[in-house]
């Protein structure tokens, strides 16, 4: 049995869980306990958390803005690829773990904290990233999970240990809470008890960064978003920095209820999920990043990030940002989008963000060779030799196969 920690770097946010593990370290562990509560655009009041960690004489508390951080170094990185996991999902809980890891890392080395702490179960996917990232890290850190290890199994055994202790259960906690969310700058993430039928569709009350698409604007919206190196850089001629950005996106995406998606997902666990998200800014962006990308990339280079974009969706959705194999994916995306710049010129209406247009001074767009009037460019001609390379192949099989009989 691994001994026991002295000083536990916790990933707080001040609600009920985080605050039974902080006193379970204190109580059970006998551990000093160092708070650490991230500001990554969740939209809620985080120093009422510091108070909180105070009162229950927590002395070192690290209460820090880090979203331009996350987005700058993590987000954008991640969009620089077009990344969607199985498709759909645009990772916005997976992509947040790596930085919340690295920081409380970082802290307990200043601290001198030995082990750090999370407050995923043992059922789904973070306790998978955070351990991942600490060990990529650390490897000589000590990890805590309560959900694994401590003898609670009810909400009803938590309630009472918070009651014994002194911790305040709200009244909308002594219940079973309808569903559970996860939200910060990229999206939001629902899921449990009422959206557990997958038959069944989510309630709209669900819902907390969009309008229903039926109930959007009548008239659409246009927007120009300017990119630098394949990352987006302005709105509308307006520089801002990429929090700005992603949170002017959000409220212009979940006005035109641009970024709903019920998800049956599969877990790196082994189980399949159903999550309700919510990423207006996200879906906007996506399209629009794709939207630059067709006028500047080459098609060779386009096609391969299209390739290579599983895996990379993968890696980060498991948990391996800090894997070797994720940066040398990134190396390469990175290495495409040297002249991914310019203006894309987008229509957001009732739930659907449309590329309308596109200008880039790095375009590889020549009218002078697709317009379909006269030109002294290209000669038609060439294509011959073209397709009978391109179908020699395809003309041996078939006069074997005649031979053979197969086709008769």
């Amino acid at each position: 049995m691994a001994q026991a920690p002295k000083k536990v770097v916790l990933a707080y946010s001040g609600g009920l869980d985080t605050s039974i593990i902080l006193k379970w370290l204190q109580s059970e562990m006998g551990a000093e306990v160092v708070a650490f509560t991230a500001d990554l655009g969740q939209g809620e009041e985080l120093e009422p958390a510091r108070a909180k960690a105070e009162a229950m004489g927590v002395s070192e508390i690290f209460v820090e803005d880090l979203r331009e951080d996350f987005v700058r170094d993590y987000v954008f990185p991640m969009f620089r690829a077009n990344t969607v996991y199985e498709g759909q999902y645009l990772l916005g809980t997976a992509i947040a773990r790596p930085l919340i890891a690295k920081r409380q890392i970082e802290i307990a080395h200043e601290t001198g904290a030995d082990a750090v702490c999370h407050g995923a179960t043992g059922k789904g996917n973070d306790q998978v990233r955070f351990e991942l990232a600490y060990l990529a890290l650390d490897p000589d850190v000590q990890i805590i999970s309560p959900w694994r290890q401590w003898d609670f199994g009810s909400r009803t055994d938590l309630i009472a240990y918070a009651e014994e202790h002194g911790i305040d259960v709200p009244a909308d906690k002594r219940g079973e809470a309808p569903f559970s969310v996860d939200a910060n700058l990229l999206h939001t993430s629902s899921e449990g008890k009422a959206l557990e039928d997958p038959g069944v569709e989510a309630p709209e009350f669900v819902y907390q960064r969009s309008v229903a698409p039926e109930d959007a604007p009548d008239k659409p919206h246009y927007i120009e978003i300017g990119f630098e190196k394949g990352d987006p850089v302005s709105i509308d001629g307006v520089v801002l920095s990429p929090a700005s950005l992603l949170t002017r996106l959000n409220e212009l995406g979940g006005a035109h209820g641009i970024g709903r998606l019920d998800l049956l997902e599969n877990r790196f666990i082994g189980m399949k999920s159903r999550g309700i998200y919510e990423t207006p800014g996200g879906t906007i962006l996506l399209a629009a990043h794709r939207g630059i990308e067709q006028i500047t990339l080459d098609g060779g280079a386009m096609h391969l990030k299209d390739e290579l974009m599983p895996r990379y969706a993968e890696l980060i959705y498991n948990g391996f940002w800090f894997s070797p194999e994720r940066q040398m994916l990134q190396a390469a995306i990175d290495e495409s989008q040297k002249m991914v710049t310019g203006m894309v010129r987008m229509k957001l209406y009732k739930g659907l963000p449309t590329v309308v247009g596109r200008t880039s001074p790095r375009s590889l767009y020549s009218l002078d060779h697709v317009t379909f009037e006269d030109d002294v460019v290209y000669d038609q001609s060439d294509a011959d030799g073209f397709i009978e390379l391109n179908a020699l192949r395809l003309k041996l099989l078939a006069r074997r196969d005649r031979v053979s009989g197969k086709n008769s």
